[in-house]
């Protein structure tokens, strides 16, 4: 079965920074797709950040300018650096692998168990 385990979530105040890491226990060069998603409570889960095999990223309107997502497939890795964070970012965070293509989309087939992130003002 595929693994997948987050890491690196934390409290940090708004404008801080945070790097969570994904370390899958297959080839991240199986998948298509990987992503990171977030949920709160009284909220779907959500798409943040996706990024194709070939590195190309998609980011929700929400993060984009403040999250870099990448690959490092060598290592089986996904990370997710978020810059200034803010209250809302506060979430659970999972990390979320697809063979299939269309990686914007919330249909993934493994799923980590997740990191909390929580931003004070």
């Amino acid at each position: 079965a595929v693994r997948l385990v987050e890491s690196g979530g934390g409290s940090v105040q708004a404008g801080g920074s945070l790097t969570l890491s994904c370390v899958a226990s297959t080839s991240t060069y199986s998948f298509h797709c990987m992503g990171w998603f977030r949920h709160v409570g009284g909220k779907e889960r959500e798409p943040v950040a996706t990024v194709s095999l070939g590195g190309e990223p998609t980011y929700a309107d929400a993060v984009k300018g403040r999250f870099t997502v990448s690959r490092e497939n060598r290592e089986n890795t996904l990370r997710l650096q978020m810059n200034g964070l803010k209250p809302d970012d506060t979430a659970t965070y999972y990390c979320a692998s697809r063979w299939d293509d269309g990686c914007w989309t919330a249909n993934y087939t493994q799923w980590g168990q997740g990191t909390q992130v929580t931003v004070s003002s």
